[in-house]
C-alpha cells in the first residue's frame, strides 16, 4: 500500500507543479505579491485533492470539483479575465491528466490488456509501472508546453474561449467516465475512451495554437497601426513647420531689409543699435542648415533647437543634394527618430558629455546616414524595446527605421562600444550599380 500511496502522493504534487507552471504562463496579472500568486494555487490544488482522494468516496467526481476549484483560486490570485482564467485552467487539466492518461493507459493495454489492475488491501489500483508511465508522461507534456507558450502574453477573446471550452468538456467527459470505470467501478476502462480524450485534447490545441497566432496578427495589426498614425502625426507635424519656416523665412527677409533701410536713414546711435538688436534676434535664419531638401532643412533645424534646449552639442553635416528618391515620410522617420532617440540618450548624461553628430549624403552608389551620440553605460532589459514604461507607444523608432530602410533595399544597422552609440543607414541609389562595399 505505501507504494501506491506514494506514487499518487508524487503524482499530486506533479499535478500542483504543472498548476504553477501553467497559470504562470497564461496569467499575467497578479493580484498580490508575488510569492502568493506563485504558490497558493498549486499548494491548496494540493492540499484539497489529496483530501479528496483519501478521505472521502468521490472516486471520479472529484475531477469536477478540482475543475471549479483552480478557476475560482486562480481568478483570486491574478486579476485576468475569467476567459483567460478558465481557458489557463483547461490547458493545465489537459496537459496533467487528459494527455497523461492517454499516453499511460494506451502503454498499459499493449504492456497488460485487460490485467492493468491489482488489488491491494482490497482496494483496486493500476499497476506502479503505469504510475510511472504517467509521471513520465506528464513531465514530457509539461515541458512541451512550457517551451510553447512560456513567452505567451495574448489576452484570450470570448469567441475563442467559448470554442475551447466545448472541446475541452468533451475531452473532459470521456476522462472523468474513463477514471470513473478504474476508480468508482474497478474495472479497465475502454480503450476508445482514452484515444477519444486524446484526440479532443489534440484538437484543443491546435484550436488554441490557431487563436494564438490570431491574437498574434491582431497584435500587430494594432501595433502597426500606432506606428502609422505616430509616423502619419509626425509627418504632418513637418508639413506644417515648414509652411510656418517658408512664411518666416519671407518676412525675414523684408525685415533685413527695413533694418538696412532703417540703418541708413537713420544716423543716430540708438536707432544703430535698436537695428543691431533686431538683427541678433532674426540671426537664427542666416544658420539654417541647407541641405538641398527643403523637408530635412525643417527637421534638423527643428531637432537642433530642441538639442539645443537640453543644451547638447548638436553638429550637422549633411549633403542630399540631388536625393529626390527618398519619400518626405521616410526622410522624417529616418532622421526624425534616430535624433530623436540620440538626444534621449544625451539627455541622461552630464552636459558636458552631451554630444550628436548627424552626417548624411551620397558616398558611391550610396546614400549614408550617420547618427552618432554619447550614451550612458547601460543595457536594455532582457527582451525589452525600451526603457519607457509604455512599450507599445515607444521603443518602435529603430524597428521603423529598419523598415523604412529595408523599402529600398538598404540597411539599417546599430553599435553601442565605448560610450558612443552609432547608428548607420545606407540606402543604395536606384539604377545605380553598389559599387565597392562601404565601412
Amino acid at each position: 500500500m505505501w507504494l501506491y500511496q506514494t506514487l499518487d502522493i508524487l503524482s499530486t504534487i506533479l499535478e500542483g507543479f504543472c498548476l504553477y507552471v501553467i497559470s504562470r504562463c497564461l496569467c499575467k496579472e497578479p493580484r498580490f505579491q508575488s510569492a502568493i500568486n506563485k504558490f497558493i494555487p498549486p499548494i491548496a490544488f494540493i492540499v484539497l485533492t489529496y483530501a479528496l482522494t483519501w478521505f472521502t468516496y468521490l472516486g471520479a467526481w472529484k475531477m469536477p470539483l478540482i475543475f471549479l476549484f483552480a478557476i475560482a483560486i486562480l481568478k483570486i490570485c491574478y486579476k485576468d479575465t475569467i476567459y483567460q482564467i478558465i481557458t489557463a485552467v483547461e490547458v493545465w487539466i489537459i496537459v496533467a491528466s487528459t494527455l497523461m492518461e492517454t499516453i499511460a493507459y494506451s502503454f498499459g493495454y499493449y504492456l497488460y490488456g485487460n490485467n492493468q489492475l491489482v488489488t491491494v488491501d482490497g482496494q483496486a489500483f493500476t499497476r506502479w509501472e503505469i504510475y510511472v508511465i504517467a509521471l513520465a508522461a506528464r513531465l514530457l507534456i509539461l515541458g512541451i508546453v512550457y517551451v510553447a507558450f512560456k513567452n505567451f502574453k495574448y489576452k484570450i477573446q470570448i469567441k475563442d474561449s467559448i470554442i475551447l471550452t466545448l472541446v475541452f468538456m468533451f475531452a473532459f467527459a470521456c476522462s472523468i467516465l474513463a477514471v470513473f470505470n478504474v476508480v468508482n467501478l474497478e474495472r479497465v476502462a475502454d480503450l476508445t475512451l482514452y484515444i477519444s480524450s486524446g484526440v479532443l485534447a489534440t484538437i484543443f490545441f491546435i484550436i488554441f495554437m490557431y487563436a494564438k497566432n490570431i491574437l498574434y496578427l491582431r497584435e500587430q495589426e494594432q501595433r502597426d497601426k500606432v506606428q502609422i498614425a505616430q509616423l502619419q502625426q509626425q509627418y504632418a507635424y513637418y508639413q506644417d513647420k515648414l509652411k510656418d519656416e517658408e512664411r518666416i523665412r519671407s518676412i525675414y527677409h523684408d525685415m533685413k531689409n527695413h533694418l538696412l533701410v532703417l540703418e541708413s536713414m537713420q544716423n543716430t546711435e540708438e536707432t544703430r543699435q535698436m537695428a543691431q538688436e533686431l538683427r541678433t534676434q532674426i540671426a537664427d535664419y542666416e544658420n539654417y542648415i541647407h541641405t538641398g531638401n527643403e523637408f530635412l532643412d525643417i527637421i534638423l533645424k527643428d531637432k537642433s533647437e530642441k538639442a539645443r534646449e537640453n543644451h547638447i552639442d548638436f553638429s550637422a553635416v549633411v549633403d542630399f543634394e540631388g536625393v529626390d528618391f527618398i519619400e518626405p515620410l521616410d526622410i522624417s522617420t529616418l532622421f526624425g527618430n534616430g535624433i530623436d532617440n540620440a538626444i534621449e540618450a544625451c539627455e541622461k548624461l552630464r552636459e558636458e558629455d552631451r554630444v550628436i553628430l548627424v552626417k548624411a549624403g551620397k558616398v558611391q552608389n550610396f546614400v549614408s546616414i550617420l547618427i552618432e551620440n554619447n550614451c550612458a553605460a547601460e543595457a536594455l532589459p532582457k527582451g525589452k524595446r525600451t526603457t519607457k514604461a509604455d512599450s507599445l507607444l515607444h521603443g518602435f523608432g529603430l524597428s521603423n527605421m529598419q523598415k523604412a530602410a529595408e523599402k529600398y533595399g538598404g540597411t539599417c544597422t546599430t553599435r553601442r562600444a565605448d560610450g558612443k552609440f552609432t547608428l548607420k543607414i545606407l540606402l543604395p541609389v536606384p539604377g545605380k550599380g553598389n559599387g565597392e562595399s562601404i565601412v
